[in-house]
């Protein structure tokens, strides 16, 4: 008999997302990505608007991200056509997603049998199976209305929220929250990526109930429009505040100093390294995990999918003794 597999229940969006689940599945875990269906911009946006459906973007990429073809079959799902006026901007997969959504006439069944012909490592659900609008009210008392558009917010976010209010999940996301060894938030943008998903009410509330583990993988740099100044137990205060509990219990944070070029880089995007505030995460209550957890690639600082894949796998086995140490 095979060791019985960590089921492991990712929630988010973006670059994020697909980065972490594809270091994920080089080991012996059971995924599940939530993803976040708030994006209205770009070609997921006009999909979106044109068809009535639920932007397919994000949960392209996380489908790319944990499929198991050749390259060449990825890369031609990922491919984004430019020489068309009616074509240009949308990528193939966005397209098929769309094409087999209207056949189905469901988008969860879309992703569905689009995740078998990728030869997909676990499963991917939205965090909603119909259109949603993401809202952003602003400290002054403003309001944003759509996603594209609060990442260009010049006033700090006091809180963002979703239309239609009573957005429901689907029974598969609660399921796979309920069953779950351990829940990974993030890491992403934090109001348009994050977030989104967890004010889904009922997954917010199984999230908070769920009996695993729940570990926030923090973001290793601050975004112009969202989370300028903030540091690690701002964002995590900010997803508390949210789903109205504090549930948090661990944080992964890097553990190195990024290059002063590249400060220099993002400053002028107005973006900075996350503070660690070690103590504010203490008083917070938050087990405190620190790895090297940051790639530089041309320029542009991402998580290392292997790295916190292989920070995972050993923080996975370290609980597994102690709970038999216990026992």
């Amino acid at each position: 008999m095979g060791i019985k597999k960590k089921r492991i229940v990712v929630i988010g969006g973006g670059t994020g997302l697909s980065t972490l689940v594809r270091g994920l599945k080089t080991h012996n875990f059971d995924i599940t990505a939530i993803v976040t269906v708030a994006d209205d911009g770009g070609s997921s946006g006009r999909l979106r608007d044109d068809y009535d459906i639920p932007p397919p973007g994000d949960v392209r990429n996380v489908i790319a991200a944990l499929s198991d073809v050749e390259p060449l079959v990825e890369q031609m799902f990922q491919y984004r056509f430019t020489n068309s006026n009616d074509l240009g901007g949308h990528s193939l997969g966005n397209l098929m997603l769309t094409a087999l959504t209207e056949i189905t006439g469901d988008f969860s069944h879309a992703i569905a049998e689009m995740s078998k012909v990728l030869n997909v490592h676990g499963k991917v659900i939205p965090a909603a199976n119909k259109k949603v609008t993401l809202h952003a009210e602003l400290q002054d008392g403003t309001y944003i209305q759509g996603e594209s558009k609060i990442s260009d917010a010049t006033k700090p976010i006091k809180r963002v929220f979703l239309t239609p209010p009573n957005t429901q999940p689907l029974p598969a996301a609660i399921r796979a929250i309920n069953r779950a060894d351990y829940i990974l938030i993030g890491p992403g943008s934090l109001y348009t990526s994050i977030i989104p998903n967890l004010i889904v009410k009922d997954i917010g509330e199984a999230v908070v109930r769920a009996r695993a583990k729940k570990i926030y993988i923090c973001n290793l740099m601050t975004q112009k429009g969202e989370t300028i100044g903030y540091s690690a137990a701002d964002h995590v205060a900010a997803i508390h505040l949210h789903v109205g509990k504090t549930f948090l219990e661990s944080i992964l944070i890097n553990n190195e100093d990024l290059p002063q070029p590249i400060k220099e880089s993002y400053k002028e995007e107005n973006a900075e390294p996350v503070h660690f505030d070690i103590e504010r995460l203490q008083e917070l209550g938050l087990e405190i995990n620190k790895r090297e957890i940051a790639l530089i690639t041309k320029g542009v600082v991402r998580h290392d999918a292997i790295s916190v894949a292989d920070w995972l796998c050993e923080y996975t086995q370290l609980q597994e003794k102690e709970r038999t140490s216990l026992s």
